[in-house]
């Protein structure tokens, strides 16, 4: 019995610790995809803006 329990946490160690790092790669992915669509809106209304000015 206590050889299934060693291996149990284990298992369940290991499990958990690929999950946090599949959850840091998605957190990391989503952060840049924020920036760079916050940069196009903030360049699309400096464009938008500009081209008013000129007409």
């Amino acid at each position: 019995m206590k050889k299934w329990t060693l291996y149990s946490m284990t298992l369940i160690c290991l499990l958990t610790l690929t999950s946090c790092e599949a959850v840091e790669t998605i957190f990391k992915a989503g952060m840049w995809w924020g920036i760079i669509l916050v940069v196009g809106v903030v360049a699309i209304i400096a464009w938008l803006f500009s081209r008013g000015k000129n007409s």
